[in-house]
């Protein structure tokens, strides 16, 4: 049975319930390009969106959450353009963090909504639970605006990091209790889900707005 490294730091205790936590993150969210990993970040947007045309979700791509927004802020540097993904996604393909740094696209922000646990999988613990400190790692590669949200009184700083002004990436990791995301059905056609996402983030290319 896997258990915590003695060596790593103690952590504080996880108190928020993401079902409160992530919508307080987004006050407002229409003028944004969201790109979800799978599972409960998923969830949790399309329910808070609606399942807008502004959001992509994903199912089974475990891991490229961060790459593909990446490729999408460099893409439109125009466009304010928001990752949220689970922790065990993010583990899955930490090195695109330091990718990310090299070139630091200000109009990026990536919020992991960390419960410790692998929700596509089985509901492991995952690393987080055990001491890994995925701010840690995202500013050892490079992302200075990087800060942890552990509790409610840390939800107005981290929603201050991801819609101010900024002149680099931004990650905000955002501790949850391992409780089930917002209950939502969303879209499970991944062609049209990729169409209609297209067609939001091509408005506008050919003029500039």
């Amino acid at each position: 049975m896997a258990r915590s490294n003695s060596n790593f730091p103690a952590r504080a205790p996880r108190v928020l319930d993401r079902k409160q936590a992530v919508p307080a993150l987004f006050p407002t969210h229409d003028d944004l390009l969201i790109v979800t990993g799978l599972a409960g970040a998923a969830k949790d947007m399309a329910a808070l969106t609606g399942d807008a045309d502004y959001l992509f979700t994903q199912a089974g791509a475990m891991g490229s959450a961060s790459m593909i927004g990446f490729g999408l802020a460099m893409a439109r540097p125009d466009r304010k353009v928001v990752v949220v993904t689970g922790d065990g996604e993010l583990l899955m393909n930490i090195g695109c963090l330091a990718t990310i740094a090299v070139h630091n696209p200000p109009n990026l922000s990536i919020v992991c909504v960390d419960n410790g646990h692998n929700g596509e999988t089985g509901y492991q613990k995952a690393h987080t639970s055990l001491g890994a400190d995925l701010e840690a790692m995202a500013r050892a590669a490079g992302i200075a605006s990087a800060m942890t949200v552990n509790t409610k009184a840390d939800l107005a700083t981290g929603r201050d990091l991801l819609h101010g002004p900024a002149n680099g990436t931004r990650v905000v990791i955002l501790r949850v209790k391992p409780s089930d995301p917002a209950r939502f059905k969303r879209n499970m056609h991944g062609d049209e889900c990729r169409v209609r996402f297209r067609a939001h983030v091509a408005k506008g290319m050919a003029t500039g707005g």
